[in-house]
């Protein structure tokens, strides 16, 4: 079963800094933020649904 909880938390945080991130308009790091966090959860969700 996938760990959703460990996944939401790294997406949230990823949201929480990627916002920081915009309002000093660095919104390349904003995304790369977002990206990061997105490749983890998948990696989470295919490692646990294997």
């Amino acid at each position: 079963m996938s760990d959703y909880k460990r996944m939401y938390l790294i997406l949230f945080n990823a949201i929480t800094d990627s916002l920081k991130e915009i309002e000093l308009k660095n919104s390349e790091k904003a995304k790369m933020i977002l990206r990061s966090a997105q490749e983890k959860a998948e990696e989470i969700y295919m490692s646990d649904n294997v």
